[in-house]
């Protein structure tokens, strides 16, 4: 069993959502915090009530993980800090829905360098001090998703799947170098992912977020290099995609998204929000 305790871990994605429920779950067993994201506010409200609840060191990192020049700032300001990172927590992920040709190019490429640039920018920089020192860990945040095509989220599935591929490639390459990588595949999760659009997730079928990141946590600290942290139905969902054609997946997803009206999204007025 991996124990946190007195461990330094990068969260990346930290202000809200599962990232939040990730930097908590930590703190709660005894890893001290490097917390990632653009919205500052958030991030000192969230540092200062970890550190009013634990006995843990929290640090803030203003950064756009959309910036491809944040990884090396994220990484020159933890050298700055004196701080020698034992756990990456790549959460941070954005997606955009609806119809891909319909609706506007610029959440797509966000995503991509949120979902995948940043994300690599980071493994490939902290990950070589892991390996030099023999010990470390990674946890990239992919989604059930990945393990299919989703018409009316094209590009969110097709980052995830990058994440999935490169996740479990380089599980392979570093291991018995005494550093660990390990892919987290949620499903649906109650964090806001759609927040100002017109989409919705049914609560029926949604997990929160303190649930998945424990699960999560609970994974790797066993030594798994795959989690899928959500209820037993989401895991079951991935299975069928590895055995019946890639048309047929497609056709069978994109029927579910319409069912849930993603192919009609539009976006609320901020004003209004």
């Amino acid at each position: 069993m991996h124990d946190y305790t007195n461990t330094t871990a990068v969260v990346t994605g930290a202000s809200k959502g599962l990232g939040e429920a990730y930097a908590r779950e930590l703190a709660s067993r005894g890893a001290h915090l490097v917390l990632v994201a653009r919205s500052a506010d958030a991030l000192h409200t969230l540092a200062e009530q970890i550190r009013t609840a634990h006995s843990v060191r929290v640090d803030v990192i203003v950064a756009d993980l959309s910036d491809r020049r944040s990884p090396r700032t994220v990484v020159d300001t933890v050298e700055k800090l004196g701080l020698e990172v034992d756990l990456l927590v790549n959460n941070a992920g954005m997606g955009s829905v609806g119809p891909f040709l319909g609706r506007p190019l610029e959440p797509n490429l966000r995503s991509v360098d949120v979902n995948v640039t940043a994300l690599i920018g980071l493994v490939h920089l902290l990950g070589a001090g892991m390996v030099e020192r023999g010990r470390g860990g990674i946890v990239n945040v992919a989604s059930t998703a990945a393990f299919q095509p989703m018409p009316y989220q094209a590009s969110y599935a097709a980052t995830k799947a990058f994440v999935l591929s490169f996740t479990e490639a380089l599980a392979e390459e570093v291991r018995n170098t005494g550093v660990r990588v390990m892919a987290a595949h949620p499903g649906a999760t109650d964090t806001g992912f759609f927040d100002r659009t017109t989409a919705s997730m049914d609560p029926k079928t949604t997990d929160t977020s303190a649930d998945v990141a424990a699960r999560t946590l609970d994974d790797f600290s066993r030594g798994r290099s795959i989690s899928f942290p959500g209820r037993t139905s989401t895991r079951a969902g991935t299975w069928a995609p590895r055995l019946l054609p890639r048309t047929t997946v497609a056709r069978i997803t994109g029927n579910l998204n319409r069912k849930a009206g993603f192919d009609d999204v539009s976006d609320l007025d901020p004003a209004a929000s």
